[in-house]
């Protein structure tokens, strides 16, 4: 999860930002999302509500921060292609996305995000944006291979991978497996290598 920076001037504290990740969790765990409280973590982690609003907006946002972007990401891998890299990333978010915290969390995001711009924008800011650096650090290593003709925009590449992946699983509720994954995965990169061409093309 990207850091959201400074709260009130002073620098965030790292122990307070994993007890609170760590005892949503645990909390998840024992009485599950719908009856979690933000009161229960703020008792059970001996912080104050403040501390958390501070970092989430909401429960949904404390809640899927802990389940799903607060836990410690591999390294975007170097596969050596295009395809591998996206292949990797996919199978890294198929994971993360068919967890079954995730599951129930997603639905009540989206809730908040229909009604909340605020919350959108702290989204777009910490969770999407860490995630699209990800695509963008593949794109320019395929561009840097001669494998894209130009740069694309990574925000397209997330929507190719992690948006079919998560209506997939949870509009959809389809079966994904590993074969779907890959098959995404292919998909992905005929598109973006067809767009960049495009976009070349266009710029001769």
């Amino acid at each position: 999860m990207a850091a959201k920076g400074q709260a009130g001037g002073r620098p965030r504290d790292s122990r307070v930002d994993r007890k609170i990740l760590e005892t949503t969790r645990e909390l998840i765990d024992e009485v599950g999302y719908p009856n979690l409280t933000v009161d229960q973590v703020a008792a059970r982690a001996g912080v104050g509500k403040a501390a958390i609003y501070r970092r989430y907006g909401s429960k949904a946002e404390m809640a899927f921060a802990a389940s799903v972007h607060g836990q410690q990401l591999p390294p975007v891998a170097d596969t050596g292609s295009l395809h591998g890299d996206l292949l990797a990333l996919a199978r890294t978010f198929h994971v993360r996305l068919s967890a079954p915290a995730t599951r129930h969390l997603g639905p009540a995001l989206v809730n908040e995000l229909a009604t909340n711009p605020d919350l959108v924008t702290r989204f777009q800011n910490t969770f999407l944006a860490a995630e699209q650096a990800d695509f963008a650090e593949v794109i320019e290593r395929a561009v840097d291979r001669g494998e894209l003709a130009g740069p694309v925009d990574p925000v397209m590449a997330h929507v190719l991978v992690a948006g079919a992946l998560s209506a997939a699983i949870h509009v959809l509720r389809l079966p994904v497996d590993d074969a779907m994954v890959a098959d995404l995965a292919a998909a992905a990169t005929a598109g973006l290598t067809a767009l960049a061409m495009q976009h070349h093309a266009g710029q001769e």
